[in-house]
C-alpha cells in the first residue's frame, strides 16, 4: 500500500471532526481519504489512484460528493482551532486546469479563468503566524492577487486580544493593498 499522510492518532481526531459533518462512518471510509489525500498529494489521475485506496471512481464520487455538500470546507472550518493572529500572512498561487476542465455546461460558477499560461485556478491563502492555514479563497487564474486580497483579509478570523491597529504584512503582488490598518 502506498504511504499513509494520517498516523492513527490523527485518524482519530479527524474521524470525530467528520462524523460531526455528517459522513458516515463506513468500513472504507480511512481508505477512501487516504486515497483523496494521495491524489491531491501526487496529482495522479483519478484513474490512476493505486488500488489500495480501493475503487477509483468510489473515491472520485465520494470526493465530489462531499466537496459538492461542502462537508470538506466545514472539515477544514473546524480544523482552523484556535489559529496565532499575531501576525498573517496571505499569497496566492495559480494552479494550471485541463485543457478540458471548462467548456461544459455547467450551473455552478466555476472558478477557471483564461489567463497566458492558459485555463487555470488560483487559490488564495491565509496562513497564521505558524504557517496554518485559516482561510482560502479560491478564482480564475486571471484574478489579480490585489483584486482578490481585500475580500480575503475581511474574512480572516479576529483574534480575542484585538491590537488597536490591525496589520496585514502581503507579498509583492498584493502592494495594491499593502497595509489595511484599522482602529477598533
Amino acid at each position: 500500500m502506498p504511504r499513509q499522510m494520517l498516523t492513527d492518532e490523527l485518524w482519530e481526531k479527524l474521524k470525530i471532526i467528520m462524523l460531526k459533518m455528517g459522513i458516515y462512518d463506513k468500513p472504507c471510509l480511512r481508505k477512501t481519504v487516504e486515497g483523496i489525500f494521495y491524489r491531491l498529494r501526487v496529482g495522479c489521475p483519478w484513474r490512476d489512484l493505486p488500488t489500495a485506496f480501493g475503487n477509483w471512481n468510489a473515491v472520485y464520487k465520494r470526493f465530489n460528493d462531499w466537496s459538492r455538500k461542502e462537508k470538506l470546507m466545514g472539515i477544514f472550518n473546524a480544523l482552523v482551532v484556535d489559529p496565532d493572529l499575531e501576525w498573517e500572512f496571505i499569497d496566492g498561487s495559480i494552479v494550471k486546469a485541463h485543457q478540458h476542465s471548462s467548456g461544459a455546461a455547467c450551473e455552478q460558477e466555476t472558478a477557471i479563468g483564461k489567463s497566458v499560461a492558459g485555463n487555470t485556478s488560483k487559490i488564495h491563502m491565509a496562513v497564521d503566524a505558524c504557517g496554518l492555514p485559516i482561510h482560502f479563497s479560491v478564482t480564475g487564474g486571471e484574478v489579480h492577487d490585489c483584486k482578490e486580497a481585500p475580500k480575503l483579509v475581511a474574512e480572516l478570523p479576529k483574534g480575542d486580544q484585538q491590537p488597536l491597529n490591525e496589520i496585514h504584512y502581503l507579498d509583492h503582488p498584493h502592494f495594491g493593498v499593502i497595509v489595511r490598518i484599522s482602529s477598533y
